[in-house]
């Protein structure tokens, strides 16, 4: 048996830890020949409410992908650098030979009322998510041309398709997103190259599990815990559930990246236990 992505390979940033890492994982468990990895593993100018990844996460998720039989090409780089993302897709390609799968994961979050949001916090969240998002998508598909298509996979959230008080900037930079897979999708259809966004409700990752995002949800709790706030989370939710895992996304990621949706193009696609329709 061959698994659902058997060959493929993917570009994956935002890889050293949470959704990206799982991602990787989930597509070698399904035959992907290799994966090329990036994340800037460093801080963020403006990002304050939970520490950043590191160069001992990257290693931890190279060896897991090794550890599951898998190839990987992983590198410290920042989207916002089009020379970074342009140097790990030439590594990974030089050693795997193609272009199938990319998965444009890498963000950021802040939390501030929108007329307390400062300069720096909104132009870390512009550059990253929605500069970095297009400078992934523009360095990655003459690859998925010249191999006669391929799948994107933007990951958006629930805030691009509600608007949460707090995540001004989020918010937008989210929806924004979603605006240019659309315009990729009409564009580069041609090509046989599909565009999709994934829009996950809270996961268990750094970046929802901690205080300040906690606080959101029990505001008049000075020091709000875990086991507090998920009990606001799961209201959210028309299913019984505080937080999802990142596997959760990455069984949808595996779907987008696979034969299995080879006409599915334009979609926005919640992965959210009904937070969007509540």
């Amino acid at each position: 048996m061959t698994g659902r992505v058997q060959g493929k390979v993917a570009f994956i940033t935002g890889i050293a830890r949470g959704q990206g890492r799982a991602h990787a994982l989930r597509l070698v468990e399904e035959g992907a020949a290799g994966i090329i990895g990036l994340d800037v593993c460093d801080a963020v100018e403006g990002v304050d409410i939970y520490p950043p990844s590191t160069l001992d996460d990257l290693q931890t998720t190279i060896k897991l992908v090794e550890e599951l039989g898998g190839k990987i090409v992983a590198e410290q780089g920042d989207v916002r650098n089009s020379a970074d993302i342009k140097r790990a897709l030439d590594k990974g390609i030089e050693t795997f030979g193609r272009l199938d799968i990319v998965c444009a994961n890498a963000g950021i979050l802040t939390v501030a009322a929108a007329l307390e949001q400062d300069d720096v916090q909104w132009k870390s969240m512009m550059d990253i998510n929605v500069t970095g998002v297009w400078n992934t998508c523009r360095e990655a598909i003459p690859h998925l041309i010249d191999s006669g298509g391929g799948s994107i996979i933007i990951t958006s959230s629930t805030a691009g398709t509600k608007g949460n008080a707090n995540t001004l900037s989020y918010n937008v930079s989210k929806h924004g997103v979603v605006g240019m897979m659309r315009t990729l999708a009409n564009e580069f259809g041609c090509h046989n190259i599909r565009v999709n966004t994934v829009h996950p409700t809270s996961a268990d990752t750094p970046m929802v599990m901690n205080e300040k995002v906690f606080g959101l949800f029990d505001p008049s709790n000075p020091k709000p815990t875990r086991a507090d706030a998920e009990v606001s989370f799961a209201t959210t939710h028309v299913m019984p559930v505080a937080v999802i895992e990142p596997r959760d996304v990455s069984e949808a990621i595996l779907w987008l990246g696979s034969d299995e949706s080879r006409y599915v193009t334009g979609a926005v696609l919640p992965i959210d236990a009904g937070f969007v329709i509540r």
